[in-house]
């Protein structure tokens, strides 16, 4: 007698999906941007480690598309959020580690004068982009070209259902580009609002590319002759990069900085920091949400900063990211194929050379997946606090076997 398909299982988890959800999942959840093979649903995670609904382990470099930063379900994150739960999370108003947290951030961003708190990246990115046109009376953004800034219709990477209204007020520049930035400021005409960048671009499907200190002291320069707001957008790279701001290597403080995934752990919130010339700006503009004081979120939050400061975890994450970099360097080469990582080691992208459709990239992606690694073809990946020497070795003994097999289907 044949056994009942499993209802919890990936493939009927999908099936059951496609009859109560659009779409089956919606935005960057949906299968259709993964190579075959990999899962859509998952039963648990722990350090660097997730299963998928059918079970199978994987060592995770997707980190949630960033959140997990310490590690899935770190006990110091859990032990204060778990506590924090027990008084009280969504209530008539804050609780007191509102202001602790408000405080904390405050101080470790370089920038910050303020903060307010919110739950998504959209949220930090739209409050900022509110808050600087509030503050200047003018309605024109500057932002780069294929950049992403979140899912609301002014800054959605889709144009379905969005109205060229929404957008009427966005410019274009090149990133890196100072004479494409000038040009677009040139066009707004005495009407610029802000400049709205990310620390480095970590466009989809393209070689990352690090600001050079020329184009980053050169948005600084234009904002500050237009008296207009330069808009840091940390939602990816915030606590990954610098802790008090991803570009203070380079000298350059923004007015205004979106926050948002890794800073609670996995945790849902959102941070928007501002210098004090945007202080009365922020305070004008209402900006609310029913969830936005959640508590349970913020004691994660307050948590994870610490362990972060404690453990010196940028600086573990960029050696452990450098550590796989170099092996699958090594590899690549070993096997015949020439491939790009680029970004920060702590938020690596993996491309391999005359690859234009990725198929290349998702054959090798899908190899790994089999042997117990999760990678990803076209978005950049994330390290975690949690990743350590012995994990980065087991996944390049995995890489290997995966490049030995892509090689050997080429012969």
């Amino acid at each position: 007698m044949t056994a009942a398909p499993d209802p919890m299982s990936d493939a009927a988890l999908r099936e059951r999906a496609a009859r109560v959800i659009p779409g089956g999942l919606w935005g960057h959840m949906r299968s259709q941007g993964l190579p075959a093979g990999y899962p859509q649903f998952f039963q648990r995670a722990e350090g660097c480690r997730l299963w998928d609904a059918d079970g199978r382990e994987f060592i995770d470099f997707m980190c949630s598309w960033g959140p997990i930063v310490l590690g899935h379900h770190d006990p110091e994150v859990e032990a204060a959020a778990e506590a924090q739960r027990r008084l009280g999370d969504a209530m008539n108003g804050p609780a007191p580690v509102l202001v602790e947290l408000a405080e904390h951030f405050t101080a470790l961003v370089a920038h910050a004068d303020w903060t307010i708190f919110a739950k998504n990246g959209t949220d930090a990115t739209t409050i900022c982009v509110t808050t600087a046109r509030a503050g200047t009376g003018r309605r024109k953004l500057l932002v780069a070209k294929g950049a992403y800034h979140g899912a609301a219709p002014w800054c959605s990477p889709s144009v379905v259902g969005v109205t060229a209204e929404d957008r009427a007020h966005l410019l274009h520049f090149r990133y890196n580009n100072i004479r494409s930035l000038e040009q677009a400021a040139a066009m707004c005409a005495g009407d610029l609002a802000g400049v709205l960048v990310s620390p480095f671009r970590h466009d989809y499907g393209v070689d990352q590319e690090l600001p050079t200190p020329e184009f980053a002291q050169a948005v600084r320069a234009l904002c500050d002759r237009a008296g207009a707001a330069l808009i840091l957008d940390e939602v990816r790279t915030g606590a990954r990069i610098d802790l008090a701001g991803s570009w203070e290597d380079l000298g350059v403080r923004p007015d205004l900085a979106a926050w948002s995934k890794a800073i609670a752990n996995g945790h849902a919130l959102a941070a928007v920091t501002g210098s004090e010339r945007w202080r009365d700006a922020a305070a004008s503009i209402f900006v609310t949400g029913s969830f936005w004081c959640g508590a349970v979120a913020m004691a994660a939050a307050l948590a994870c900063l610490r362990k972060l400061q404690a453990v010196d975890g940028i600086a573990h994450m960029r050696a452990m990211g450098q550590r796989l970099r170099d092996g699958l360097a090594r590899q690549a080469a070993a096997h015949g194929f020439r491939i790009r990582c680029s970004g920060p080691p702590q938020m690596p992208m993996l491309l391999f050379d005359d690859d234009a459709d990725a198929a290349l990239g998702s054959a090798f992606c899908s190899l790994a997946l089999q042997r117990g690694v999760y990678l990803h073809p076209k978005h950049n990946m994330f390290l975690s606090v949690a990743h350590r020497a012995q994990d980065i070795d087991r996944t390049l003994d995995v890489t290997e076997g995966a490049f030995a097999e892509l090689a050997a289907g080429r012969r």
